[in-house]
């Protein structure tokens, strides 16, 4: 299995990684793992041959590091916003953004996450698991929120914020294609409006639950 980083770096040696890997991710973003080659990165980089492969053994180390850094900025981006995912209001202003950053870009691209999944699933299996673990990584922080809402009583407790995280998440990369070929945000809109009203369709209000010296008494009448 190659390495995706060597151990231990100077804060220079850092900087020459992360130039190499963030020149490598938007060559594939724009045109594919199979159509950017080292020779590509080494250029879009402004680096020697020497330098990438004192970095990377081949290739695959590159794709796979290419992986970590999407995860890193495509999720890690959105981490901030998962720690509000527990409020319908939260999972709001969480769609605006996505959908604010669509139209920024223009519709192009789709996802980089699902782009590198998508070519790479069925021909390299350490790169497929690896963005397995990104869309994990992506899928519990919505989980979380839900979570959140579920222990906070806000939640239908017979909504599964399991599934309900597995759905949002499978939503949003289905709109997301759609997005990218029609060059239009309305996918994207419409599949977040309908899972974020449905989960709005599954919380109570706080009241419903009326708590005292820490425990839950259901309101009944007799």
């Amino acid at each position: 299995m190659s390495s995706t980083k060597p151990r231990r770096l100077t804060p220079k040696g850092e900087q020459t990684r992360h130039r190499i890997v963030a020149a490598a991710a938007q060559l594939m973003f724009e045109h594919g793992v199979a159509a950017t080659t080292v020779e590509d990165v080494r250029d879009a980089a402004g680096v020697s041959n020497s330098q990438v492969y004192h970095y990377f053994t081949d290739k695959n180390a590159l794709i796979r590091a290419v992986i970590a850094y999407q995860s890193d900025t495509v999720v890690g981006g959105q981490e901030p916003m998962f720690a509000r995912l527990d409020t319908v209001e939260g999972f709001r202003a969480w769609r605006d953004f996505l959908v604010a950053h669509q139209r920024r870009m223009h519709c192009r691209g789709g996802c980089p996450l699902g782009s590198l999944g998508s070519e790479l699933a069925e021909i390299n299996s350490t790169a497929r698991a690896d963005v397995a673990t990104a869309f994990r990584r992506w899928e519990s922080g919505v989980r979380s929120g839900l979570r959140s809402m579920a222990e906070a009583g806000r939640l239908d407790p017979a909504a599964d914020p399991d599934k309900l995280a597995t759905t949002t998440l499978a939503a949003l990369q289905g709109a997301l294609l759609l997005t990218q070929l029609q060059r239009d945000t309305a996918p994207l809109e419409i599949a977040l409006d309908t899972m974020i009203d449905h989960i709005a369709s599954r919380t109570r209000p706080a009241s419903d639950n009326v708590q005292e010296s820490g425990i839950d008494i259901p309101i009944s009448s007799r």
